[in-house]
């Protein structure tokens, strides 16, 4: 296991690439004995530092939970990341490319608590009672540590890749329709690049927000009332260039789009 300087050390790292817009070696290739656990530390690490300058945390993101994202980032677990308020955007909105490294988008479900969710025993059951509402959402992709040949102790570190969210649709009640038939169409510039149903997501969304609960009591964390949860993707990542338009279809639920300048 790495040791708190180091740990300190990565996750200033890890910061610094995020205000410069920049891609730093993998961990793992300076460090091979870092441990899941370890990338972790770093991610709380960055975390505290992001809160102490103001950002408000709003909520969760979790990743490699769908096959389709496991074999797109040879990486076989899934993993979690979070959330601040100034990386949330409105449906039809236009994002800054430059604010982000390794440009992707996503095509998820976000799930929006009205009730608390602890482990270590937290069911879909328990997710679907403490469920506000749940509605599309475009998960943006930023990178900060280089792709090739990078694992799970690379993805966690640099904050499960997150970059920003996009929210919009129609909210609709867990209990109203089945999650696992939600279908969507992603298309990039008008095209269609990517297709999929939420049951790919762990057998259905809900059982990610579920494994969140329960790994985070074993961080000594919960989810809160209030918190916004991304479920993790259903279809691969989508590359984008600046000046590409997205939109995604999400039939009952409406649709979701902005645009890369």
């Amino acid at each position: 296991m790495l040791n708190d300087s180091t740990i300190a050390q990565l996750a200033q790292e890890l910061a610094d690439a995020e205000r410069d817009r920049a891609v730093i070696p993998r961990i793992t290739a300076r460090h091979p004995e870092a441990t899941v656990d370890d990338s972790y530390a770093i991610q709380r690490v960055w975390q505290e530092k992001n809160l102490a300058a103001g950002r408000r945390l709003v909520g969760r993101k979790i990743g490699l939970t769908s096959k389709a994202m496991q074999q797109a980032t040879g990486i076989s677990e899934p993993d979690y990341g979070v959330m601040f308020d100034d990386t949330v955007w409105e449906n039809g909105s236009v994002l800054p490319f430059d604010a982000y490294s390794n440009v992707r988008i996503e095509v998820e479900l976000a799930f929006v608590l009205n009730a608390p969710l602890e482990g270590p025993h937290c069911t879909v059951m328990d997710v679907l009672r403490a469920t506000e509402y749940v509605t599309p959402a475009l998960e943006v992709l930023n990178s900060h540590l280089e792709l090739e040949g990078r694992t799970i102790v690379d993805t966690i570190s640099d904050n499960a890749a997150y970059g920003g969210m996009v929210l919009g649709g129609n909210p609709t009640k867990p209990d109203a329709i089945d999650l696992r038939w939600v279908s969507a169409l992603l298309y990039r510039n008008e095209t269609i690049e990517e297709t999929g149903v939420s049951a790919g997501v762990l057998n259905h969304p809900a059982t990610g927000v579920a494994w969140l609960a329960n790994k985070l009591h074993h961080h000594g964390d919960r989810l809160e009332a209030g918190e916004i949860i991304l479920a993790g993707s259903f279809t691969r990542p989508v590359w984008i260039s600046r000046g590409d338009s997205v939109l995604c279809d999400y039939g009952p639920l409406g649709t979701i789009s902005c645009r890369f300048l």
